[in-house]
């Protein structure tokens, strides 16, 4: 019996070792050291702070911002645990709503969201899909250029600036896709909003 003991002690020390230890350290070290903006999470500064991650959205309120998409994302309710409460893009709890496409309160929450959007744009204005769905994480960062053009006259008004201006300023901020072929065009919300930031100073 101790023959067949030691060897499968021996196997599953070394292996947590191995893989426990010794792997995850190998890898974050050379991630780290080759890409270690990536590795840090993709952090945003401005003037020397932290503003936010170009990977994780963030909740923008307001009409003077663009806003991201909706994020179904929840944490626990401070007055009792056993409790959910809405959290956007809360990274802890990465995760969907689950609702299925023919759940009520899902059809009425995209219903209503889609008649505001309606309410507040151009005459005839098509609301594109990813302002009023969430994503499969809850934490996307990123919006279609569609999304973020539909939100132009809004912005500009809010803002006092020309629509013709904001909107030059979302065709510099899209990102193609990775390496010509993968994914589709996108515009990063933070990145969108820093611009819109700076534009304001010029």
């Amino acid at each position: 019996m101790l023959k067949q003991l030691r060897p499968a002690l021996v196997m599953i020390v070394a292996l947590t070792l191995i893989t426990g230890l010794a792997y995850p350290y190998a890898i974050t070290s050379i991630a780290q050291a080759v890409f270690p903006r990536q590795a840090g999470g993709s952090l945003i500064e401005r003037n020397g702070q932290v503003v936010g991650s170009a990977l994780i959205g963030q909740a923008f309120t307001g009409d003077r911002y663009f806003h991201g998409r909706l994020s179904a994302t929840v944490a626990p309710d401070p007055a009792d645990p056993s409790k959910s409460v809405a959290a956007p893009y809360n990274a802890a709890n990465s995760g969907a709503s689950n609702l299925a496409p023919t759940n009520k309160a899902l059809i009425d929450r995209v219903q209503a969201d889609v008649q505001m959007l309606r309410t507040a744009a151009s005459a005839g204005a098509a609301v594109p899909m990813d302002l009023v769905t969430t994503s499969a994480s809850g934490l996307d960062p990123d919006i279609t250029p569609e999304a973020a053009l539909f939100q132009v006259p809004r912005v500009a008004k809010a803002r006092s600036l020309g629509e013709g201006q904001v909107r030059r300023l979302v065709e510099q901020n899209v990102q193609g896709r990775l390496l010509g072929v993968l994914g589709e065009p996108r515009i990063n919300v933070l990145a969108l909003n820093l611009a819109l930031d700076d534009l304001g100073k010029r």
